[in-house]
């Protein structure tokens, strides 16, 4: 029995997170088996490997560094959680996946965007069944992202520019990979969201 696997991506302080963690609290309650999990992260050796590139100084790796620890973290978070959950039958919400990479280190410092292609086609090999792409403006996003408190602070400190250069290169992708992607207006309530979202997850699993 193989189960569903969910992702959600978009620009820091787009509210994508506290969605992942709707969606599944919605779909338990349906009586539906969830494994809710992120990135970086998601598995004890993915977790430490959060640490190494949240946290820090904006220059403290290089992109090309940054591709490498990243698909480390993906590749054990596959074995170790989501692998193991979808073989259970589960539906696996991630709170981003590859495409932030795809964005992130695929664009934020040159076009190394094949380079992170090619590593996870070698590396990953996984693609969501369905990705929602909660979209917000930039600068509304960057002033929730800085106003959180805490360490992991190191990509929102790159400014401005990259959240603009993010959300276009993830609209993009959505609309490169249209039966994939489900763009969400993230600026509405919460719960707004959350309704419309829950919709688009019942109406994939049922169709």
């Amino acid at each position: 029995m193989s189960g569903l696997f969910l992702s959600f991506e978009g620009i820091d302080g787009s509210g994508k997170s506290t969605q992942a963690r709707l969606l599944a609290e919605g779909l338990r309650a349906e009586g539906r088996a969830v494994t809710l999990t992120r990135e970086p992260g998601g598995s004890p050796g993915a977790e430490e490997i959060r640490r190494l590139v949240l946290e820090g100084a904006p220059d403290r790796w290089s992109a090309e560094t940054e591709i490498l620890l990243f698909t480390a973290a993906r590749r054990d978070h596959l074995e170790k959680t989501i692998r193991p959950a979808l073989a259970r039958g589960e539906t696996v919400i991630t709170d981003r996946f590859a495409d932030s990479t795809r964005m992130y280190q695929g664009l934020s410092r040159g076009d190394l965007r094949a380079t992170v292609d090619r590593l996870h086609d070698l590396m990953i090999g996984t693609e969501p069944d369905l990705t929602f792409l909660i979209d917000i403006d930039p600068a509304l996003g960057l002033s929730r992202a800085v106003g959180r408190a805490g360490k992991e602070l190191r990509f929102e400190d790159m400014g401005l520019p990259l959240q603009q250069a993010m959300r276009a290169g993830f609209l993009d992708l959505a609309r490169a990979h249209p039966a994939r992607f489900r763009i969400v207006d993230g600026a509405r309530p919460p719960a707004t969201i959350a309704a419309e979202v829950l919709g688009l997850a019942r109406a994939h699993i049922d169709g």
